[in-house]
């Protein structure tokens, strides 16, 4: 089964999404990467929608990918005693450690973290941005705050600390168990929430060891001060535009976007755009024509994938939101100008042999209209550095090593197949890369294929052969 698209769509599973018939289904659809949200949902559950996931794998023939996606520090307000409280506008409002149920005067917040690093003049945000306050005055284990704006709070809402950079760690206890229990279900990427500072992503690196992949999701205003540096040790990046979009001004989330996409598109990182995309999707058969536009905005600037969140969990209709985006990106793709946009918005490949390969691959490929690009990888380097080039060919990378193919169902234009071993030399290699093109239908005989490959063969990050042949 061949994808009639480059990007790439993450669908999340959840309580709408979890039977074994609607993940065949959603996959059918489109979906290539599969979510485990672990702010829901216990191990058990993810178990099952694990096993649920590699069962259709087997069934289909095809590598798919699996994303657990971290809760990460949650920052909440207390209890209340008597229950949800109003907060007027121009009141004052007090924030402690002390664990008694507030009022409409006061209230708990366990986080010294965030009383560490508070001024004056600081906003916190509650309730995804609905309220904010202003710090009057703060200490150790305290928050004297003025109302800016108010409304209703109830308690264990979140709280936002924007433009501030808290002395936390991206990964909590819960993250750590929750890790853990991922990598020893196989999970093939691990996303990690509210990423700060580039030391936040190496401390995740370390702990996972070659595991799985990682993905920095970016949604702390912070981060964006270290882009490049945390692009730099990730193996992907997710625009989050939820908490990114409560923390800064919407006006500044689509410059901040744009920004994020062409760092991972230098960096040939892939790139996801996340939240919101269809959202009226939950309880609608099809989407608004705005969110229509921004998938295909995302499509435009050259995202490797777009994601689902509870469209695709909770949702009414999650088969046919993974249709809508699905069909939104291939009518986005066929549109000429779609294709003049992505290739203006390219960078000059580095100064390496990997790259001149790869660029050449990409040329060779337009300037004889190959019906396919075939890459030999066995740690995704070859293939990744291809679709960085974003050829006009698919690519069909092809690898010995099945966590890397799975891998790889996340990057652009990549189609991902898992062969029992390497080849052996260049005339093996060729007679492979012809009757994989042909038999995943990407070429017929006597068309044009392009490949790239590494000698020796089998050996990772040596990208060196450039080969052109006739399916």
């Amino acid at each position: 089964m061949r994808r009639q698209r480059h990007g790439k769509i993450i669908a999340t599973l959840g309580p709408a999404s979890s039977d074994r018939a609607t993940i065949a289904a959603l996959f059918e659809a489109g979906a290539d990467v599969f979510r485990l949200n672990f702010s829901h949902g216990s191990h058990t559950d993810h178990q099952a929608r694990y096993d649920q996931i590699r069962a259709v794998e087997r069934e289909v023939g095809r590598p798919i990918a699996v994303l657990l996606d971290l809760q990460g520090p949650k920052l909440r307000v207390g209890r209340f005693a008597a229950g949800p409280v109003t907060l007027a506008e121009g009141a004052r409002f007090r924030l402690d450690l002390d664990p008694t149920p507030g009022d409409a005067t006061r209230a708990p917040l366990p986080h010294p973290e965030i009383f560490a690093a508070l001024q004056t003049g600081h906003d916190l945000l509650l309730d995804d941005g609905k309220l904010r306050l202003r710090v009057l005055a703060c200490g150790a284990d305290f928050a004297e705050t003025e109302v800016i704006a108010g409304g209703a709070l109830s308690e264990r809402k979140g709280v936002n600390v924007p433009s501030v950079l808290l002395p936390i760690s991206a990964l909590t206890a819960k993250d750590r168990a929750d890790l853990a229990f991922g990598l020893e279900l196989g999970v093939d990427w691990v996303a990690l929430s509210f990423v700060q500072r580039p030391e936040d992503v190496q401390e995740l690196r370390t702990l996972v060891q070659g595991r799985a992949a990682i993905l920095s999701k970016l949604e702390k205003p912070a981060a964006i001060d270290g882009l490049d540096a945390i692009v730099a040790l990730s193996d992907a990046v997710m625009v989050a535009r939820g908490d990114l979009g409560v923390e800064m001004p919407a006006e500044q989330v689509p410059p901040i976007q744009k920004r994020i996409v062409r760092s991972c598109r230098q960096a040939g990182k892939p790139v996801v755009v996340a939240t919101q995309m269809l959202e009226s999707m939950v309880s609608a058969p099809v989407p608004t024509r705005a969110e229509a536009s921004d998938v295909a905005t995302a499509v435009y600037d050259g995202a490797d994938a777009v994601m689902l969140s509870a469209e695709s969990a909770s949702g009414r209709y999650p088969r046919e939101a993974v249709a809508v985006m699905d069909a939104i990106i291939r009518a986005a793709e066929a549109d000429p100008h779609c294709r003049t946009v992505v290739e203006a918005s390219g960078f000059a490949p580095q100064p390496t042999m990997g790259d001149a390969i790869c660029a050449a691959l990409q040329q060779s490929a337009e300037l004889l209209g190959a019906a396919a690009i075939v890459t030999f990888t066995r740690s995704g380097f070859t293939s990744l550095r291809a679709a960085r080039e974003r050829p006009h060919a698919s690519i069909v990378s092809v690898t010995p090593d099945l966590a890397t193919a799975r891998r790889l169902a996340l990057a652009w234009g990549v189609h991902s197949v898992h062969v029992p071993h390497d080849v052996d030399d260049v005339p093996g290699m060729v007679q492979a890369a012809c009757t994989l093109a042909r038999a995943e239908g990407f070429a017929q005989p006597g068309d044009t294929i392009v490949i790239a490959a590494g000698m020796p063969f089998g050996k990772a990050g040596t990208t060196n052969l450039l080969h052109i042949a006739q399916a």
